[in-house]
């Protein structure tokens, strides 16, 4: 679901090939933010949900591995 690797491209295995013959660099293509301040914020709400989902699924292991019955977590 989230993803913290969204400042880079996104490379294909044509991109590749084509990449061979690109001297210029003009091929490669970033998602891009219109300021510094937005590329920041992405990047940290970007970081912060894979740290939640980290922890959600080391919740439902847990849960898993010792049969535990929680409410509202």
């Amino acid at each position: 679901m989230y993803r913290s690797d969204f400042l880079f491209a996104t490379p294909s295995f044509i991109g590749g090939m084509a990449s061979v013959l690109d001297i210029g660099a003009t091929l490669v293509m970033y998602n891009e933010s219109r300021t510094p301040e937005e590329a920041d914020y992405r990047a940290i709400e970007s970081d912060w949900g894979v740290v939640g989902n980290d922890i959600r699924i080391a919740i439902d292991r847990f849960k898993s591995e010792y049969n535990v019955e929680t409410q509202g977590i």
